[in-house]
């Protein structure tokens, strides 16, 4: 285990440097398109004949378990930290449309994805039942808070949209999760959920979630307040968030609700001035280090994985239409929502375009579809959202800035002034 840390580290630390010294993208999508292009070569190159470069590259990634490394040890740490730096009044004034977005958003995006592809697949030749259609569209909706996070950092977003988008990214997982998991409770029981079993399963993981992690969430805080080393500050955030997502696992409630709302109660408290400014810094300083290092070996990872997909004929043609109808989804699922609460929000016209372009989808998508059963349904599943995830990180993330611009505030003219200019 140690070995592979080691190898990722070093291969991360490769690309990040190639990545700033002659390309020049911002360092997620950078080593991320790095390692894509190295593993399509690599597939390349076994399509001609020489598959030892490939082989050795799919046996090293195998050794690694993308979902439990993902799900069960870097989600905790890259949600706290990236709702460390979310301020909760932002979120509190917002509560409405994160909250139907997070909820309500997030089901529509999957149904209409479910429900679309299992009626339009069949046009390119490619079968898939339903409840793996429906799996698909409950994992690809919820937008990524790693990938949407860090993209944001960079780009020139309106604060009261960064707000929003932030916050129904933050949430929105843990409904996500439970559509899969009711997709996959279909599927192995070959029985319809009903509406009072789905609604009792987000209870008991988004309520439990969100109770434990105000819980730990106040005190950790106290806990902070009351000493004065760098050194404990920063090992009781990390035991709180790592054994405060093992303990939600255990009570079956959200892993990433709970931490999310851990990192948005310390970080909210600690801005009002409620810990000392010495403390504040240390625990900034050492989460954004943090976040940063493990969104680079995420993203790498990403674009390793891919060597571990099939890619079979007619995928590519049925991946297109994914990326349309998840982006159609993506504009139904915020326009309706929007549409009801616009009144109040204050948000500039026609926003549903960058909230749209902006549900980046990332780590937590592939996770989800890697922890599939094997088979034949499992490769098809995949294919899609690497694809999905592909175009929703390197087009829509590298776009994002551009749309962003078109609802910024106009500067005010210059006003003509009747001194003359000597």
């Amino acid at each position: 285990m140690l070995e592979i840390a080691v190898w990722c580290l070093v291969v991360t630390a490769l690309f990040a440097y190639i990545n700033h010294r002659f390309i020049g993208l911002p360092t997620t999508i950078g080593v991320m398109s790095i390692a894509l292009v190295i593993s399509l070569g690599l597939i390349g190159l076994d399509m001609l004949g020489w598959s030892r470069p490939r082989d050795y590259e799919v046996a090293l990634m195998a050794s690694i378990d993308f979902p439990g490394v993902l799900m069960r040890g870097m989600l905790a740490l890259l949600l706290f930290a990236g709702a460390l730096q979310v301020d909760l009044s932002s979120l509190a004034r917002y509560r409405w449309p994160i909250g139907a977005l997070a909820l309500a958003g997030t089901t529509i995006s999957a149904l209409v994805v479910g429900l679309a592809l299992w009626q339009l697949l069949p046009i390119v030749n490619i079968d898939l039942p339903l409840a793996y259609c429906l799996m698909f569209g409950a994992l690809i909706s919820p937008t990524d808070p790693v990938a949407v996070i860090s993209i944001l950092k960079s780009s020139e977003t309106p604060k009261n949209l960064r707000s929003i988008i932030a916050g129904e990214s933050l949430f929105n997982d843990g409904m996500g999760v439970v559509l899969f998991a009711l997709a996959l409770s279909m599927h192995s029981t070959g029985k319809i959920p009903t509406l009072g079993e789905g609604a009792w399963l987000l209870l008991r993981e988004g309520g439990g979630g969100i109770v434990l992690g105000l819980l730990l969430g106040h005190l950790l805080f106290a806990m902070l307040r009351s000493v004065r080393s760098y050194q404990v500050e920063v090992l009781l955030s990390l035991a709180t968030v790592m054994g405060g997502y093992g303990l939600a696992e255990r009570l079956e409630f959200s892993g990433p609700v709970a931490m999310a709302v851990v990192g948005l109660v310390v970080g909210s408290m600690s801005r009002a001035e409620q810990l000392p400014s010495e403390t504040r810094e240390h625990l900034q300083r050492f989460w954004q280090l943090l976040d940063g290092l493990l969104n680079t070996v995420l993203f790498v990872l990403i674009g390793l994985e891919v060597v571990r997909v099939n890619f079979s004929s007619g995928i590519f043609a049925a991946a297109g239409l994914s990326i349309l109808i998840t982006l159609m989804a993506r504009g139904i699922s915020v326009a309706a929502p929007l549409s009801l609460l616009r009144q109040g929000l204050a948000l500039p016209k026609g926003s549903w375009h960058l909230l749209t372009w902006a549900g980046l989808r990332g780590g937590v998508s592939v996770a989800l579809a890697l922890s599939l059963p094997p088979g034949h349904y499992r490769e098809i599943v995949l294919s899609l959202t690497y694809c999905v995830v592909i175009f929703s990180v390197l087009v829509q993330g590298l776009t994002i800035r551009r749309i962003a611009r078109q609802f910024m505030p106009t500067p005010p003219a210059p006003v003509a002034s009747d001194v003359p200019v000597p």
